[in-house]
């Protein structure tokens, strides 16, 4: 496995025709970071320069190894990366099975072994006999991840591969990307600007604002802070893990920093299965003393960060959970009655009751286009990438 320490460094700027791009981030060698921004930000140009194919002025670095830094260029076919696009681009008159081989052969011959497990993991073995005219939409973005990851690239690039799906075709594919998360041991890119899919996939954030960084870093913290857990999309994601099932009711307890949480069970996955849950700020009411028994079957003890006005009439209060490492929050939206009647202060433990806790796997809704705009609009303050 290699050094998760030892990651990716991009720091280019430059202009493409009237579009000016002026960005510089850094990410953790393993796991996958979203580029994510509204159309026209900048995402697609950074991974063409990042994969060699569009040049800019910088320098870009990966594991360790210089790719682009004063009068070095190393040429996109001598970069280890695997690249998967919009489209799968899969060679039409060839079998899938001679398309996945295409890219190890280029780097050194297949691996039996390791085309065996990524076939596997992508489910594609079926497939492997087919034609690309015979698989559908989300069956050839597997291959395509399958010929790409094969490859042995040091990085994987991922542009937008659902953008062009349906909804049907993106929920077949998402579980195979977890999967790819769960089991890969190099860096992703991972360009979007669908938060649903971001929430459920990425460990942090580069986001983007007219060819600029607005803000970069963990998802969560990020999220927050560029101002997109403000709005009426207010809501956390985090990471869980499943305790329990519950056949007769259809529950799963999930473990939350060392306190139980109930979601719908049809989807959670097997006991012990790491899994994302999204709370909305909406969803959450809080209380001093414990809560009565009621129908609300999840509450969790917490500490008040924070609380500021979002709107006219609401506050929202930011909560780390007892147990939750610094950073990690929920949110909870409440009148401005009740946060000036209960005056909540910082370091305070309260019992956050959560109405509704729900699987990362549904879109997030269309608030968040919007909440996107206003906190990535002019008036945002933070600084331009140097």
């Amino acid at each position: 496995m290699r050094d998760a320490r030892v990651g990716i460094s991009v720091a280019l700027s430059g202009r493409l025709g009237a579009f000016a791009l002026d960005v510089a981030f850094e990410a953790p060698g393993q796991g996958v970071t979203a580029l994510f921004g509204p159309s026209g930000s900048g995402k697609t140009s950074i991974l063409r320069a990042v994969a060699g194919l569009q040049r800019l002025d910088g320098r870009v670095s990966v594991g360790g190894e210089v790719w682009q830094k004063g009068g070095r260029f190393v040429p996109p076919h001598r970069r280890a990366l695997g690249y998967v696009f919009q489209e799968a681009s899969l060679f039409p008159h060839v079998s899938v099975s001679a398309n996945i081989d295409y890219g190890a052969k280029r780097t050194g011959g297949v691996d039996p072994a390791a085309r065996a497990e990524i076939v596997d993991l992508l489910g594609i073995g079926p497939l492997l006999p087919r034609a690309p005219a015979r698989l559908s939409g989300g069956e050839r973005q597997r291959v395509a991840l399958a010929r790409a990851i094969l490859s042995r690239p040091r990085i994987l690039l991922m542009d937008e591969p659902l953008s062009a799906l349906g909804a049907e075709a993106k929920n077949e594919i998402l579980p195979y990307l977890e999967r790819l998360h769960a089991s890969l041991a190099i860096p992703i890119l991972y360009v979007s600007h669908d938060l649903a899919e971001v929430e459920r996939l990425a460990d942090g954030i580069v986001v983007l604002r007219n060819g600029r960084v607005a803000a970069a870093g963990a998802l969560e913290p990020t999220l927050r802070a560029a101002g997109l857990r403000r709005g009426r999309s207010a809501a956390a994601v985090l990471t869980a893990r499943v305790v329990a099932l519950d056949v007769g009711d259809a529950l799963a307890e999930i473990d939350l920093f060392g306190q139980p949480l109930f979601v719908a069970g049809g989807a959670a996955g097997d006991v012990g299965t790491a899994r994302r849950v999204r709370i909305e700020a909406s969803d959450v009411s809080l209380s001093r003393q414990a809560p009565a028994p009621s129908t609300i079957l999840n509450a969790l003890r917490a500490e008040v960060v924070s609380v500021e006005e979002s709107a006219a009439a609401e506050a929202l209060v930011t909560l780390r959970p007892l147990g939750a490492p610094v950073g990690a929050a929920i949110l909870a939206r409440i009148t401005r009655r009740s946060a000036c009647r209960f005056a909540f202060r910082p370091g305070e433990t309260v019992f956050a009751q959560v109405k509704t806790v729900s699987l990362a796997t549904q879109p997030a809704g269309e608030a968040w286009a919007r909440d996107l705009a206003i906190a990535t609009g002019p008036d945002l303050g933070y600084p331009s990438s140097p």
